[in-house]
């Protein structure tokens, strides 16, 4: 986190009025401002003689002062699990002189303060993580949420001088990218000696977005209209019989909660990627597979109509099933060809994916449980939520 702010040097003539931003917190330039208004100050006793000519009608004031404000900090920030409270000192610049809390906004949205304590003479502002024009930022280890808090004074009454400069304060908070996935042990109703050392261990899921060429996993989370973008899922078969990894839907929304509204589904009816169906999309599933622990589909970048955030939460929810289960219409990964005009599997037959168009990909009731090997019958134990947050179409805002 950092703090910077403005403050003004005022040289003032009976003729003209110069105003110059500096930094208090820069001193060689106060030192540099200060022995250029004082290099003709002559000694104690002797005249004055002026750089200027003697006949001039004007005099210079220097009001810039070197200020020892490299303890000062007047911004405090928290970072919460969803929020962030900034505290800020109405004394920003370390002068006496009390700013407006009215002048004072969160995030380029404009989010207005929260609280004012007027004993201690501080602003608090509260606000979501996601709230008030913040961005998200995504690293190989970490989220950064980045917010700035703004200091624009008003004239008041007096639209001819002022007596503060703007400021920005950029605000960061940084987390930590683990544990966004979590999933319990393997606890099957067969018990082979195998599958015992697997229910000691963990399954660890994972959906990363990947750059252009599937090498790397993405740095940025940003996408414009027109880009594609590259998902990977993959689940962490360590220590676990052999497992073939397939994604049940995805659905994006506005919000963390996959339930809310508006949402667009991107994968439904248990491995159809129904997004590739609508005219103006080529969303599609990668075939063939990496590997069978992992799945990869790219989705056309898209925005909600109507809403102006730059921000869209989407939610897979992924599976396993052993290497060796028959493909069927629970597990399955299909898209859709346009040139064929027909739904393809990644594997398999493409009788598995003719449920994709009728939209019911249930198994009839005599067949959903005779027959079943134990990892079927303990399918609910196999599935876990995970989710990334993309930050796209930058071109729409300024971010």
């Amino acid at each position: 986190m950092g703090a910077s702010g403005y403050l003004s040097s005022v040289f003032l003539c009976l003729v003209a009025c110069v105003v110059e931003p500096y930094n208090p917190w820069d001193f060689s330039r106060n030192a540099l401002a200060w022995r250029l208004a004082h290099q003709n100050v002559p000694p104690m006793g002797q005249p004055y003689s002026s750089a200027f000519s003697p006949g001039s009608s004007w005099a210079l004031v220097d009001v810039s002062e070197p200020r020892a404000l490299s303890n000062w900090n007047p911004v405090t920030v928290q970072c919460g699990e969803a929020q962030v409270v900034v505290t800020v000192n109405r004394d920003l610049f370390g002068t006496g002189r009390l700013v407006q809390a009215s002048d004072l906004i969160l995030g380029s949205l404009g989010c207005p303060y929260t609280s004012l304590n007027a004993e201690e003479n501080v602003v608090i502002f509260e606000a979501g993580l996601h709230q008030c024009g913040s961005t998200l930022q995504m690293t190989a280890d970490s989220l950064v949420y980045s917010i700035s808090l703004y200091y624009s004074p008003n004239p008041g009454s007096n639209t001819v001088i002022i007596r503060t400069s703007p400021a920005e304060v950029p605000i960061e908070c940084h987390y930590p990218r683990k544990d966004n996935v979590s999933s319990r042990a393997i606890r099957p109703t067969w018990v082979p000696f195998t599958s015992t050392i697997s229910a000691e261990e963990r399954l660890t899921f994972s959906l990363r977005l990947m750059n252009e060429d599937w090498s790397t996993e993405r740095t940025s989370n940003r996408y414009q209209l027109g880009d594609a973008m590259h998902f990977q899922a993959d689940v962490n078969t360590v220590n676990h019989v052999a497992l073939r990894l397939f994604i049940d839907s995805c659905v994006a929304t506005l919000s963390p909660e996959r339930d809310s509204s508006p949402s667009h589904t991107i994968i439904d009816f248990h491995g159809c990627l129904v997004d590739g169906r609508s005219d103006d999309s080529s969303s599609a599933f990668v075939s063939p597979r990496l590997k069978e622990d992992s799945l990869q589909f790219m989705v056309d970048a898209f925005r909600f109509a109507g809403d102006d955030t730059d921000l869209i939460f989407i939610t897979c929810h992924l599976k396993v099933a052993a290497d060796n289960q028959p493909l069927d219409q629970l597990n399955k990964a299909c898209s859709f060809d346009k040139t064929r005009n027909s739904w393809l599997p990644v594997e398999g037959s493409a009788d598995v994916c003719r449920c994709c168009e009728t939209k019911n990909c249930e198994l009839p009731v005599h067949l959903s449980r005779s027959n079943d090997p134990w990892w079927q019958r303990a399918r609910g134990r196999f599935q876990r939520d995970a989710s990334v947050k993309q930050g796209m179409f930058s071109d729409w805002r300024c971010v």
